[in-house]
């Protein structure tokens, strides 16, 4: 890939981004300088043992944190002076984020879970009801989508977390520890999915601590101390190979 091809394909682009938790007299630098490059579609691990910042990384790039130096750049846009709003469009229509704990509401069948999102980009109730179905469909949940998440397995309430998380087609979808709470079953069926939707076109960022479910990413970068300690895409790189 030329310079100016791989730059037009660049979603992600970070630059000595740092951040710093002060809490009283005490600060914690948990990112030193971090520079990484994601191109579209790419699926990517993200590994680091608990302190290692990757979780902080993490919600940087997920917009749910504001670094302290440095740039980032998604899909070619400078999130730096957004305003919160801004940033809170990005969160629900941009950015797709599947988390270990689900973080599906009980008091809603799993077709109305998936239909969040829309709500809040002002989708109409026929278009919304239409596009969660199609999402539930295509993680093989339609014929749950009336049931609420403590009528279902954890796999299938994670699949209904990947089916909310792409329904508005987002740029990035962010998946923290996705398998942290299913049995091996479930999660190698959750993987496949992720799997296919990176071949669709998706870009997959994978946190995990979890060298396994790492194996499934095409890229693995490794975290600590603040800092990008390893990368297999440079690797691969200085030896010659291709991605």
């Amino acid at each position: 890939m030329t310079e100016i091809s791989a730059k037009k394909n660049m979603l992600i682009e970070l630059r000595d981004v740092w951040k710093t938790y002060q809490t009283g007299a005490i600060s914690l630098t948990a990112l030193k300088g971090v520079n990484l490059d994601i191109l579209s579609g790419e699926m990517t691990a993200i590994m680091g043992p608990s302190g290692s910042g990757k979780s902080t990384l993490m919600n940087i790039l997920g917009c749910l944190d504001q670094k302290d130096q440095g740039t980032y750049k998604l899909n070619g846009t400078d999130i730096s002076d957004l305003s919160q709003n801004e940033l809170a469009r990005i969160r629900n229509e941009e950015i797709g984020f599947v988390f270990q704990s689900f973080n599906l509401l009980s008091k809603l069948n799993l077709r109305d879970n998936v239909a969040l999102p829309m709500v809040y980009a002002g989708l109409s109730y026929k278009e919304r009801t239409a596009r969660a179905m199609e999402a539930l469909e295509s993680v093989g949940l339609s014929e749950w989508a009336r049931h609420k998440p403590n009528e279902v397995s954890g796999g299938q309430k994670q699949r209904a977390a990947i089916a909310r998380a792409i329904v508005l087609q987002p740029a990035l979808i962010m998946a923290d520890e996705p398998t942290g709470n299913l049995d091996s079953k479930s999660s190698t069926e959750i993987m496949q999915i992720f799997k296919r939707l990176n071949k669709e076109g998706s870009t997959i960022i994978l946190i995990t601590h979890d060298s396994n479910i790492a194996a499934y990413a095409q890229r693995t970068i490794h975290v600590f101390d603040g800092q990008i300690t390893s990368d297999s895409l440079e690797n691969l790189v200085q030896s010659g190979g291709t991605a």
